[in-house]
């Protein structure tokens, strides 16, 4: 099992923790430390040496910091985890603020905290950040306090060692193009952009360029290292060459100097001492890096990462690759869902559940030749009220059996390496109450309507994110997060800089891959999320129009449970789409699932609605 649900943490050993932390202040020459979730790598999940919030917090998600004062400890986080921080950590020892109304940055303007010396560790903050840190603490006549060396790595006596996940090579009838190509690609655009040479501080983008991939995560499939790629010459790749087999390593040296990852300082300083114009990307590299170059005597050329948006832009291969492992995620879930509507109510827990999606989507993959190489993120497994925590993880102690009239929200995905999937079905338990079938047909005309949206050149993600939201809001209902994030081609399942929220100002281009996740979430009672993955099609005529227009292509193919749907709230249009989509998902699964018994149950899920 890829999947653990032991719990992970414990609220009960964070008050010595703080404290031990508070009693190296002086030391440190602070009066406050802020620790991120993020590691040294700026990543969303962290190898177990990096968990620092967690070992100090208890609190184990994705996102979040912890600011630690002389006398009180705030935890930051966003509306994802509102109930998740407050069940994990001890609130006599922390206090909780959201991280989207009130950030860090706004906290300190307007905490009254004069003369604050607030200690970070340079690594693990971006540089966009620490500038808005920089500037709240000159309003209160404070300083940002660089430590050399991370404040819960001198009290964490049992630190795990760092990865050495084994580096595999992404074979080019997947990646599409050649790391020459794209490597040459980069070079022009540091040339282009008046600079020497780039640094390449996002293990995704690294993977990407040297169509590489490896394991030192548990979700995502990147190896952690860091490139310096410069506009004429060599590039040097940081990667520990434990982690390299002969075939890897003879393939690696073809492209750059492998270098050990504690080369980077020195390498960044020479760059400096040679005067080198450096494009840096201020919010995906660690402030540390710009540090380094520019003390040095280097220049700092503020950049985004020039992997970046290609590798969001996927080309024909990877857009097939994602197609054909959605067929097959397809068919594990359909698995999956005939198993679970044969259940009787009552006798199934959400550990069961997570497992045994999990053993469907292995068997599916080795019987397919693709077989599953991990999961895209740990899966959200919640019946009841434990489907209103939006990402919650299920574990031994919170387990539940999912009783006749309640749902199961259950959002999971696989890494193959043909492609990433994240799928979530909300799923009926026996009667399921009028009010809960009311919001789950409200979540569904958000889906669609994104599902169906054509849009010019140009649009953001912030343009559309309402469409998913308008049949919620004349219900006088929303929900806490964005409608859709990026996703990658066997790397994250989170990637950027694409989405589809009130954040997203990212122009969406063909070749993007997205979620398409709208919800509602009632605290104590349930939660619903419908969520397919979707790619933007090149723009594209319409009948009596003068303007092509872009549009989305449905990845996903996994029925839709008809059982939760009021077909009275549902547009003309709605039920179109939604038999178009069952006809679509029933014709591609069909002849992956002969001679299955899910075979019959996929065909009476797909029926047309009237």
């Amino acid at each position: 099992m890829f999947q653990n649900f032991e719990v992970l943490s414990s609220p009960d050993q964070a008050a010595g923790r703080v404290a031990r932390l508070r009693a190296g202040f002086a030391d440190l020459g602070v009066d406050a430390v802020a620790v991120p979730r993020s590691d040294e790598y700026l990543g969303e999940y962290v190898p177990a040496c990096a968990e620092r919030l967690a070992w100090l917090t208890g609190y184990t998600g994705s996102a979040g910091l912890v600011l630690v004062l002389a006398e009180k400890a705030h935890i930051f986080v966003d509306g994802r985890y509102t109930n998740q921080v407050r069940a994990q950590t001890d609130p006599a020892v922390f206090d909780y603020q959201n991280s989207v109304a009130t950030p860090l940055a706004t906290f300190l303007k307007s905490s009254g905290l004069s003369g604050l010396r607030l200690g970070i560790d340079p690594w693990t903050w971006p540089s966009s950040e620490v500038t808005r840190l920089e500037t709240a603490l000159d309003s209160l006549g404070g300083q940002l306090v660089f430590l050399e060396r991370n404040p819960v790595d001198r009290i964490w006596d049992e630190q795990p060692q760092p990865p050495l996940g084994s580096v595999s090579l992404q074979p080019l009838e997947l990646a599409g193009t050649l790391s020459r190509d794209k490597l040459a690609m980069i070079a022009e655009t540091v040339s282009g952009g008046g600079a020497d040479a780039v640094i390449l501080a996002d293990p995704s983008s690294v993977a990407w360029v040297f169509n590489i991939r490896g394991e030192d995560l548990p979700s995502t499939p990147h190896p952690l290292s860091r490139a310096i790629i410069p506009a004429s010459g060599r590039p040097q790749l940081f990667i520990d060459k434990r982690k390299t087999g002969i075939e890897a390593e003879a393939y690696l040296t073809q492209l750059a100097d492998l270098q050990p990852p504690s080369g980077f300082d020195d390498a960044l300083e020479a760059l400096g001492n040679s005067a080198a114009k450096v494009m840096v990307d201020p919010a995906v590299a660690p402030h540390a890096v710009s540090m380094l170059i520019g003390q040095s005597g280097g220049t700092v050329l503020n950049a985004p990462d020039p992997a970046r948006l290609p590798r969001a832009c996927k080309n024909a291969a990877e857009i097939a690759g994602s197609a054909s492992v959605h067929r097959q995620d397809g068919a594990a879930m359909v698995r999956f869902l005939a198993w679970f509507d044969d259940q009787q109510p009552g006798s199934v827990d959400e550990i069961t559940a997570a497992t045994r999606l999990e053993e469907f989507r292995r068997q599916t993959g080795e019987a397919m030749q693709m077989p599953l190489k991990a999961l895209s993120f740990d899966a959200i497994s919640g019946g009841g009220p434990n489907a209103a925590i939006i990402h919650y993880r299920v574990n031994t102690d919170t387990n539940r059996r999912i009783d006749s009239g309640e749902m199961l929200l259950i959002d999971s995905g696989g890494q193959y390496v043909a492609g990433t999937t994240d799928i979530t079905r909300t799923i009926a338990v026996g009667d399921v109450p009028h009010e809960q079938k009311r919001f789950f047909t409200l979540v569904l005309k958000g889906m669609i309507a994104i599902s169906c949206l054509r849009f010019p050149e140009g649009t953001r993600g912030l343009d559309i994110d309402a469409f998913a939201r308008i049949a919620l809001w004349k219900s006088g209902a929303d929900y806490a997060h964005g409608t859709g994030h990026g996703v990658g081609s066997y790397l994250s399942v989170h990637e950027g800089p694409q989405s589809i929220s009130r954040r997203g100002s990212q122009e969406l281009l063909p070749g993007m891959i997205l979620s398409n996740e709208p919800g509602y979430y009632r605290d104590g009672a349930f939660g619903i999320r419908i969520e397919n993955l979707v790619w933007v099609h090149e723009p594209q005529p319409i009948a009596g129009g003068d303007t092509p227009m872009l549009g989305f292509e449905t990845l996903t193919l996994c029925p839709i449970d008809r059982r939760l749907i009021l077909t009275g709230l549902l547009d003309t249009a709605d039920i179109e789409w939604l038999n178009a989509y069952h006809a679509r998902v029933r014709e591609e699964l069909l002849p992956l699932l002969a001679d299955d018994p899910a075979l019959e149950w996929l065909k009476a899920a797909t029926e047309a609605l009237q």
